[in-house]
């Protein structure tokens, strides 16, 4: 029980700290703006580890690979930490089950990504009906576009009503059970 609690709270701390670096990534590519406070927090939280790899990482393709490195090591070392504490043999398998731990950590990164997505795009319709004034609004709406606008070219609104993000969501959903399961099996068959 103290394992499982122990476990809980290291994936917890690791997942928040991929999260921000992804945000900080994902807001980069997206082209939200910085200035409001929670991007300030974002980029203050994520310092520690993005400024050093900058001088050595540069951006490639328009990505941001000083943010997005660190959120997949933080992954790899969130999975590498639960697989000791559960008593892996990792003196017994030796360095023939990295590229299996590389790509559970890729499947990982993948659905912790898609499930921040997803929060997007939750964040924006609700608060679109519930409150679209809110000074909220404009970063929620910002970092929700890259994965309504292709979907808002498809499906033009019904009586006013953007359906987009019920579209999104579904193949969001249908990204992480067909490729990112896929992928996560994998993994786990080469362990």
């Amino acid at each position: 029980m103290l394992l499982d609690a122990i476990q809980f709270l290291l994936r917890t701390a690791f997942d928040l700290i991929a999260c921000a670096l992804f945000l900080r990534f994902w807001m980069q590519w997206a082209r939200v703006p910085f200035h409001n406070p929670f991007a300030q927090f974002v980029l203050r939280v994520t310092d520690f580890a993005v400024r050093p790899l900058r001088r050595v990482i540069p951006g490639f393709f328009g990505l941001d690979w000083a943010s997005l490195l660190p959120f997949y090591l933080a992954e790899l070392l969130s999975v590498l930490v639960s697989q000791w504490l559960q008593g892996y043999p990792f003196a017994v398998a030796g360095s023939a089950v990295l590229p299996a731990f590389l790509l559970l950590a890729l499947a990982v990164a993948l659905r912790l990504a898609l499930y921040l997505l997803i929060g997007f795009v939750l964040l924006q319709a609700v608060l679109s009906w519930v409150n679209p004034f809110s000074p909220h609004a404009p970063l929620a709406y910002a970092l929700a576009r890259p994965v309504l606008k292709p979907f808002q070219k498809l499906v033009p609104p019904i009586g006013g009503i953007d359906l987009t993000p019920m579209v999104a969501l579904i193949v969001v959903q249908m990204l992480l059970i067909a490729p990112v399961s896929a992928l996560e099996r994998m993994a786990l068959a080469l362990l």
